[in-house]
């Protein structure tokens, strides 16, 4: 409604925030969304899978420079690899942040898909890739979870030859936002420097903590 010239909105609660939804809840949301075509005259953004990362690379304060350096030169080689990427889904509306992390129950027991503001039209890959690392790189979903993941969605990721290259994208992504919590929390350094470090020498990211 408008109220005094001012656009007003109201929102209803999804649920307490801690009730989760699961992976299969996961991958029946984002099929539904990507079935969906745009209305006319909606025009979303572009997604950018690098908005903002050199910024926050930049402003990362506690970071050694010589580290700094290594994430901003892992992003233009990135950003080269994307560009030659050739997608298998058909582009569209993405959420941009699909994880089970975003999730959550509403009052009446049904999984919503909260944190919009990555919502962009861009390939459907996408919002698959997390799900698939989550299993894939760091365990933090079983090869079972993974499974009905791709059964409820229909396609798997990982058998894509880009797979790799979002993965990539994703991970140094993680690790830039590590970095620039080094000096406010108390975890980030330590989480940093073995990121970081399993980004230097191609080591294991089991041990990467859920943060």
């Amino acid at each position: 409604m408008v109220v005094d010239g001012r656009v007003v909105t109201f929102w209803t609660a999804a649920g307490s925030g801690d009730d989760y939804g699961t992976v299969t809840d996961l991958a029946a949301i984002p099929r539904r969304l990507h079935g969906l075509a745009a209305p006319v005259g909606l025009v979303l953004p572009e997604l950018d899978p690098f908005a903002r990362v050199d910024a926050r690379i930049r402003a990362s304060g506690n970071v050694a420079e010589r580290d700094r350096g290594f994430l901003l030169d892992r992003v233009v080689e990135l950003r080269k690899k994307y560009a030659d990427l050739s997608f298998v889904l058909p582009v569209g509306p993405v959420h941009g942040d699909a994880n089970v992390g975003n999730v959550l129950r509403d009052g009446s027991g049904r999984a919503v898909l909260i944190d919009l503001d990555g919502f962009a039209h861009g390939p459907r890959e996408w919002d698959l890739v997390l799900t698939a690392m989550y299993a894939d790189s760091y365990g933090w979903q079983s090869g079972e979870e993974y499974r009905a993941f791709v059964d409820g969605y229909g396609f798997d990721v990982m058998a894509w030859a880009g797979y790799p290259v979002l993965r990539d994208i994703r991970e140094t992504m993680m690790v830039i936002w590590v970095g620039q919590n080094v000096g406010a929390e108390p975890r980030a350094a330590a989480e940093f420097g073995k990121r970081i470090a399993a980004l230097r020498l191609g080591a294991s990211r089991r041990d990467w903590a859920l943060l």
